[in-house]
């Protein structure tokens, strides 16, 4: 059964907003110091701590076991559509990139689940993907 929006929303803003928000929270105290030095360590390795939680999350996480944490907490998982299977690691960080696709069109693609049949984004759509409720 496909996941409900909710869950897909849910799910994404647990993977982006908790760790996006400890970033921005240590990239705002960075600046709060006023030192260039500090400032310019502390950003870009913010930004590859950032990446790396990111390929491992939504890549090797979520491309293994079919879950990322957010899809975790709120019991989906993304599979193969013809499979019905995790989809492996490659496939997993190619529908993080595909997603850029979802937010072209005036974020279109995000919207798109809310009336197609099997809930897909485009990126899934591309990816032939599914996110479904897991088994419990």
């Amino acid at each position: 059964m496909p996941a409900t929006y909710g869950q897909r929303v849910g799910g994404f803003l647990i993977d982006i907003g908790i760790p996006g928000g400890l970033l921005a929270v240590v990239l705002i105290a960075a600046l709060a110091t006023r030192d260039l030095v500090v400032i310019g360590v502390v950003y870009p390795v913010a930004i590859l701590v950032g990446l790396a939680f990111v390929v491992w999350n939504c890549g090797y996480r979520q491309g293994r076991s079919g879950q990322s944490l957010g899809k975790s907490v709120l019991g989906t998982r993304l599979v193969g559509a013809g499979s019905g299977e995790p989809v492996g690691v490659p496939r997993a960080l190619g529908r993080q990139a595909a997603h850029l696709l979802d937010a072209i069109p005036l974020g279109l693609g995000y919207l798109w689940p809310l009336w197609d049949e099997h809930r897909q984004t485009f990126a899934d759509k591309i990816c032939s993907t599914l996110v479904v409720q897991a088994d419990l």
